[in-house]
Parts: C-alpha cells; structure tokens; sequence
C-alpha cells in the first residue's frame, strides 16, 4: 500500500497557520478563504495545536453567549495533536484516523510540519488503488493476460 509521501499533492504542502492569539472569527475568515478544514496554530512559529472545523462547532456550544470576536483561538484549540510521518502507510494513517475521529493529521519532515493530510487524500488514493486493482481483475479473470 502506498505511504503518505507517495500520495501528497503539493496544494496539500501549503500549510495555513495561526497565532492562537487571533479570534475564532479570524481563524474562521481564514479557512473560508483558503477553502480548508483545519489550521496550525503556532506560537513562535512552532506548531502547539490545531483548529479545525469541529472545534468552530465546540466553541459555538460551548461559549454560544460570547460573540467570535471576543474568543481567542487559544482557547478551543485542539492541544493533543495526531501526526503522521511521511513513510507511514496509508492503512495505518486511515486507522489513526478513524479511531480518533479525526479528518486532518499534519505530516512531520525533520520534525517540522511539512503538509497537512486529510481524511479526502486518503480515501481519493486508496480508491484509486482499489480501482487499479478490480481493473486487473476484471482483465486476469477475461483471460486478457497470456498464461
């Protein structure tokens, strides 16, 4: 099976970060306008957590009285970041994805975050490896192949 490094897209090499200091209304503006579900959240450009599009929904049910302005990134922010490595394989990825519920795992290059992966790029990969495969399938068992 593939591995992360093999399947990256280099839009996927663009990482979109914010300083846990900015509102959620910030944060917000930015995924729209990069079209994304998740960002790092840096502090001295060193990533120490995550926002994604779960905590926009945590952080309205949880702090719905306070207006998005008032509310730091810092404060809903996911703190326990899952990464993944560029030579981790790809079932390995989607279970890590699936038992902890997450859509975006960041991926480590020398310990820095080199490319964020969602859960969109695993599954766009493994179907088309599953498509490949019923393909030669269909071909081996037509007798196209000479044996």
């Amino acid at each position: 099976m593939a591995t992360v490094k093999e399947i990256l897209e280099p839009s996927n090499k663009t990482i979109i970060t914010i300083s846990g200091d900015r509102s959620v209304a910030d944060a917000i503006s930015q995924m729209v306008e990069h079209e994304v579900g998740a960002l790092i959240v840096v502090e001295d450009e060193k990533p120490v957590g995550m926002f994604t599009e779960r905590d926009v929904l945590k952080c309205w049910t949880r702090k719905g009285e306070k207006h998005f302005r008032d509310i730091k990134v810092a404060e809903v922010m996911t703190v326990n970041m899952i990464i993944a490595e560029q030579d981790d394989d790809l079932c390995y990825v989607t279970t890590i994805m699936i038992k902890n519920r997450i859509r975006h795992l960041p991926v480590l290059e020398k310990g820095k975050i080199f490319a964020m992966l969602s859960i969109r790029d695993v599954v766009k990969a493994q179907v088309t490896d599953l498509r490949a495969e019923n393909h030669y399938l269909k071909d081996y068992i037509s007798d196209k192949y000479p044996g």
